[in-house]
């Protein structure tokens, strides 16, 4: 055995299983992810809610009586729960529920805070919002090209899935406050609010 191979399997004995470790560099990179995928929920609350001009124009802004539910879910045109859709298409408690989800979950991204609960809501949210675009399918109710660009997985999948994976590897511990949060008295007797 060479002197390096010596120094490669004396090295290998110190690295830690997967699952045991998590490098300072790979908090940070979570930390980043995290906070985008918050900026992306709360964003999308502050854009329908004041109408910046971006998604939404202020005319049809929240606070100027617009709908946030009702453009998008009115035109749901595929799947099998597009009547559904369209029957709660600008509701009040569809509107609150969603707006509600937006800012909790954004703010609880941003935060650190809430990890848990913020990934299950935003696996509930994109899982609605997946059926509503409903990506299996190829063409609308009318017969007219979907515009679905990948029937397995979606952007949908990959927020809920990335906000499962912040939960679960602490992210908010880097560059939030969760370290803080999971200290609370309310939140040790309540683990699922971590």
């Amino acid at each position: 055995m060479t002197t390096i191979d010596r120094r490669h399997a004396a090295h290998l004995e110190h690295v830690e299983a997967p699952g045991a470790m998590l490098t300072k560099t790979a908090a940070r990179a979570l930390a980043v992810l995290r906070i985008s995928t918050g900026f992306v929920f709360l964003w999308a609350f502050l854009d329908k809610t004041f109408g910046f001009g971006y998604a939404t124009p202020a005319a049809k802004s929240w606070v100027n009586g617009g709908s946030p539910t009702k453009g998008f879910l009115a035109n749901v045109e595929v799947g099998p729960l597009q009547g559904f859709f369209h029957s709660i298409a600008g509701d009040a408690w569809a509107n609150w529920a969603f707006m509600l989800g937006l800012l909790g979950i954004g703010l609880a991204l941003l935060l650190g805070i809430g990890m848990r609960l913020a990934a299950a809501a935003a696996g509930v949210m994109m899982a609605m919002m997946w059926a509503a675009e409903w990506p299996l399918a190829q063409h609308t109710s009318a017969g007219k090209p979907s515009g679905s660009t990948n029937p397995v997985t979606d952007y949908h999948f990959v927020y809920a899935i990335g906000a499962v994976v912040l939960a679960l590897t602490y992210a908010g511990h880097t560059w939030g406050l969760g370290r803080q949060w999971a200290k609370l008295p309310f939140v040790q007797k309540n683990r699922w609010l971590i």
